[in-house]
């Protein structure tokens, strides 16, 4: 194997969420087109999983700050 990347993953623009399992460290980010889809997707997960909303990002840039 490799060594491991250095530089961060650019991500796409869109509304991010962050799904645990309950009392984790780390999750998955999850990118929904609108706001809407973000809302659904975390009433589909928010009986397994924690759910951290990380908010808009769009060109390069968070437009919500991250909420922890």
């Amino acid at each position: 194997m490799g060594r491991p990347p250095t530089k961060p993953k650019k991500l796409r623009d869109g509304f991010y969420i962050e799904v645990r399992n309950k009392r984790a460290a780390s999750g998955v980010k999850v990118r929904r087109d609108t706001r809407e889809q973000m809302m659904q997707a975390i009433k589909e997960y928010e009986r397994a999983k924690e759910i951290i909303v990380l908010g808009e990002f769009k060109n390069s840039k968070w437009v919500d700050k991250p909420k922890k």
